[in-house]
Order: structure tokens, then C-alpha cells, then sequence
């Protein structure tokens, strides 16, 4: 069965310069990182919150929470235990989209190296991990600069609930 699921996150700048912004993985360099309890990697929150949506377990809230306590803020942990998920399922993931909407940083430059450091994470060519962004014409706080938005869109294959594949035990 193939299903699709939306994440969304977002998240205020934080008003000190001392934490790095964190997109898909990857370091943005000279950028004030998000305010958040962990390293507040607003594109790997939302592609989590995307699994998340196909597995019917939430892991941003008491699960990440916990990781944090625990000294854990890299978010890829947080994707992974989703993944995790994913995988007992009998699942994997197809493609990705993520739509940004943020002011700043400007992504263009740094859009390759997210989609491979994504492309990585969830074992798929960088072709099948999509990335646009906007300004949103600076009609909320995001694209006035005050946070960033993610939307992401995946798409999954799932195990059929029976176990059949499809055409299987029909007459």
C-alpha cells in the first residue's frame, strides 16, 4: 500500500548567537540557530512528524522530551526512533518535500547539501528528496524573519495490513 503523510514544525530564532542553526542535518554556517529544547532542526522535526503521521506514533513530545532530559538534542535520533517505526511496519519511504518558509537564512546555496545529508538519513538518491523555500512575501512572522516554517510531504510504501502483497490470495 502506498500512503502519503504531511509534517509540519516551526520554530522562533533564538535571540543569542552561541547556538548553530541546524537544517536537514547540516550546519548553517553564521545563522542563530531555533529556539527549541533540542538543536531545534526544524526540517528533521517535520519530516518526523511526516512518519510520525504514517505510523501513528508521536515521538516529538513525550519521546523526544525524554531523549532531551537524557542529554539527547540531535534530532536525527528523534527521526530515527520514527524510522524505527517505520521499519516494524514493514515500511520505507519513497520521497520526501519540504516547503520553507523563512526570511533567512537564504537556502539556495545550501540546498544541495541538505538534500544529500536527508538523502542519507532516510536511504534514498538526493533526486527523491525535494526542497523549495520562500519568503511567503513576508505576510507572517516567518517570512518577516522572526522563525522558520517546515511543511514536509512524504510519501510511503507500507506492508498491506494481512501481509499480502497485492493480487495475493485472490480467486
Amino acid at each position: 500500500m502506498i500512503c502519503c503523510a504531511l509534517g509540519q514544525d516551526s520554530h522562533r530564532f533564538e535571540e543569542e548567537k552561541d547556538k548553530p542553526l541546524v537544517l536537514g542535518g547540516v550546519l548553517i554556517e553564521g545563522e542563530r540557530g531555533l529556539k527549541a529544547n533540542s538543536d531545534g532542526d526544524v526540517l528533521l522535526h517535520a519530516l518526523t512528524n511526516a512518519v510520525s503521521g504514517v505510523t501513528g506514533r508521536n515521538i516529538l513530545g513525550p519521546v523526544a522530551d525524554a531523549l532531551c532530559r537524557a542529554g539527547e538534542t540531535d534530532s536525527r535520533t528523534y527521526l530515527r526512533e520514527a524510522l524505527n517505526d517505520l521499519e516494524r511496519l514493514g515500511g520505507r519511504i519513497l520521497h520526501v518535500s519540504f516547503s520553507v518558509e523563512a526570511k533567512r537564512p537564504r537556502l539556495f546555496p545550501h540546498i544541495p547539501a541538505i538534500k544529500e545529508s536527508v538523502a542519507a538519513l532516510l536511504g534514498l538518491a538526493p533526486a527523491h528528496v525535494g526542497l523549495t523555500a520562500t519568503s511567503g512575501e513576508g505576510l507572517t512572522g516567518f517570512g518577516r524573519g522572526e522563525g522558520m516554517q517546515v511543511l514536509c510531504l512524504i510519501t510511503a510504501e507500507l506492508k498491506d495490513a494481512a501481509g499480502d502483497k497485492k493480487g495475493e490470495g485472490e480467486a
